[in-house]
Parts: C-alpha cells; sequence; structure tokens
C-alpha cells in the first residue's frame, strides 16, 4: 500500500515521501495515528502541488543548515562529569550534556538531533557526536569527556 508520510517517522522515511508499507502497518498504525495518509491518485495530486511550493522553502533551509554546518567544524568539546579513580563516570554522558554544550558556544541544537556511535558513554575519553542539521546535513564532531 502507498501512503504520504505526514511526519517524519525513523526507519520508513521523512515527512512528505509517499512510500510503500504493508496494508496492515498502515491501516492499523500509521493512518489511525495521522502518521501518513493514503496515496491515492487525489492525494498525490495535491502532494505534487505541496512539494513544488515548498521547494524553495527547503533550498533556504539547506543553505542555512550549510552554514551552520561549516561553523561547527571547527567546534570541539570539553564536558566535564564525576568521574571514579579509574575513569567510570557515575551515570552516563547522553545528548543533554552535548547540546548544553554547544548551546553555551551559541549554537541552538535540539538534542533529539545530536546520537552517538556508542550507546552509552560511561568512560573519560574522545568521542564523536552526530548532528542533524537538515535531512540531507549531517555533521560530525568531536568532544572529550573529562574528569571534574
Amino acid at each position: 500500500m502507498e501512503i504520504i508520510l505526514k511526519q517524519d517517522i525513523p526507519n520508513l522515511g521523512y515527512k512528505d515521501e509517499i512510500v510503500k508499507v504493508k496494508n496492515g502497518y498502515a491501516l492499523n498504525f500509521l493512518i489511525p495515528k495521522g502518521m501518513a495518509i493514503n496515496a491515492s491518485s487525489s492525494a498525490k495530486k495535491i502532494h505534487a502541488e505541496i512539494i513544488r511550493q515548498r521547494a524553495h522553502k527547503e533550498a533556504k533551509l539547506k543553505d542555512v543548515a550549510l552554514e551552520v554546518a561549516e561553523k561547527l567544524k571547527e567546534v570541539s568539546l570539553i564536558i566535564g562529569a564525576k568521574t571514579s579513580s579509574k575513569g567510570k563516570i557515575f551515570g552516563s554522558v547522553n545528548t543533554i550534556q552535548v547540546a548544553e554544550a554547544l548551546n553555551s558556544k551559541g549554537f541552538d541544537i535540539d538534542r533529539k538531533n545530536i546520537t552517538f556511535r556508542e550507546e552509552i558513554i560511561k568512560e573519560v575519553g574522545k568521542y564523536t557526536a552526530k548532528i542533524k542539521l537538515h535531512r540531507e546535513v549531517i555533521v560530525e564532531i568531536p568532544f572529550e569527556i573529562i574528569s571534574e
């Protein structure tokens, strides 16, 4: 079944994409929750017009994201955490701390757009974070965890 996504859905697609999914997934989950609509011929025509009108705005947003990405490539973060004598962190470092560190440097990045290669960071060391600024613009920044 073809559907038009009304919002970004991880591992499926981005907003306003036309994707094929199984009938049960569409009819029992995506459409009732308002995440998608059925891609009928009339809905596809309306969708094409909306995409055409939105293309100019998307280009501007992508340009802004590219400018921010260039500035972020020069940034290196240092995050302090309480640690044991062996370098183990009490708790863990997550996207909230990275977002706060970026905020203090003047970048307003939502924590939901930050991911790590490692699932949980529990030791002092150097790591990298991926920041998604736009669906086509993803930048990696290095950060270091130090003992406070």
